[in-house]
């Protein structure tokens, strides 16, 4: 387990007309309603980009799937060149504990989107995983891997 930690980024703020608070969301160019979760999602969407050198054009947020009949959406999801998943994040509140539950959650989803790299995060400790499909095992990464870096593993 690692700090995240974070760096702030010039987040755009209003309110809704029924005084939520709503935050701008760069990649679906509207706003949403600030959850804490919503937070976590924002500082992450920026960290990727903006220290990490992540394509904005190549992040998508809350992608539909179906697993077990169900639909479920992803938190965020970054895609390599070709388009194909490369990084899954999963993005909880502060106050919520990244637990064995949480990282079965992830990688239960992952199994149908098949990114080699995810990311569980409660914006205060985050854990990361090199994912190998072939031989169904994990290698837990000291930190969230640049772009050009993940692209090439």
């Amino acid at each position: 387990m690692q700090a995240l930690d974070l760096p702030p980024f010039e987040a755009k703020l209003t309110q809704s007309a029924t005084n939520q608070p709503l935050i701008w969301d760069g990649l679906r160019r509207k706003h949403v309603v600030l959850t804490p979760e919503e937070w976590v999602r924002q500082h992450v969407v920026h960290y990727l980009i903006d220290h990490l050198g992540y394509p904005r054009g190549l992040l998508a947020l809350e992608r539909g799937l179906r697993y077990n009949q169900r639909q479920k959406r992803t938190d965020l999801l970054a895609l390599n060149h070709q388009g194909q998943p490369l990084l899954l994040v999963e993005c909880k509140a502060p106050t919520v504990p990244i637990t064995a539950e949480t990282a079965r959650q992830a990688t239960t989803y992952n199994q149908t989107i098949g990114a080699p790299l995810l990311l569980l995060t409660n914006g205060l400790v985050h854990y990361c995983w090199r994912v190998n499909f072939e031989t169904r095992s994990n290698q837990r990464l000291a930190e969230i891997p640049p772009f050009e870096a993940a692209v090439g593993m």
